[in-house]
């Protein structure tokens, strides 16, 4: 059953919602619009915010659903590590890495955030707070992202929930992969080039 939550969490994550909603809406290819990926960010670049959202939502659904899944067959204390670790990683590669797409897709914050909501729902609401209020403080979406990944480790210490240990190396490895999806965007963000996004428009 891990091993077919395992192929599953892939496959789930393999799912491009950003480019299938934004074809359905008439916007077109979201590849060829602003950075060019196929998140809730570049989506949100369109000016269609219930896109927007409808992205962000079934992104993060995506990543929640493969853990859930798995606390349903068995009792999350009694799960290891390396399996939470194997379907929360997996399922942001696949976002990350999606078969459909040639394995060229998004950047992974948003099905990451999922992972996060299902493993602690603490974890996932104090992640997107920081994010939002990065993202407040200096529109940029990648900024935000990095910081907020990068922190979440930490925050997982501090909760002290059921398993602080699968948190804390769940989160660490997902913030690598974040690290290496965003290494665009942070020499982006040295030159001055990056890409802003307007919250409020």
């Amino acid at each position: 059953m891990i091993y077919l939550l395992i192929v599953f969490s892939y496959v789930l994550g393999s799912i491009p919602f950003g480019l299938l909603f934004s074809k359905w809406s008439g916007m077109g290819d979201i590849r060829s619009i602003g950075s060019g990926n196929i998140g809730a960010t570049n989506v949100l670049r369109t000016g269609n915010k219930k896109i927007a959202l409808a992205t962000l939502v079934c992104d993060a659904l995506k990543g929640a659903i493969p853990v859930l899944a798995l606390h349903h067959y068995y009792a999350a204390e009694l799960v290891s590590n390396w399996v939470h670790i194997s379907i929360a990683l997996v399922v942001v590669l696949g976002h990350v890495f999606p078969i459909w797409l040639r394995f060229n897709g998004g950047k992974g914050v948003a099905t990451a955030l999922g992972v996060y909501c299902a493993l602690s729902p603490w974890l996932g609401l104090i992640t997107l707070v920081i994010w939002l209020v990065m993202a407040k403080l200096f529109r940029f979406s990648s900024l935000s992202a990095v910081i907020a990944s990068t922190l979440a480790p930490l925050v997982a210490l501090c909760l002290g929930s059921w398993s602080v240990t699968t948190l804390f190396y769940t989160t660490s490895c997902i913030s690598i992969l974040i690290l290496y999806t965003h290494r665009e965007n942070i020499k982006r963000l040295i030159a001055g080039n990056e890409l802003k996004i307007e919250l409020n428009s």
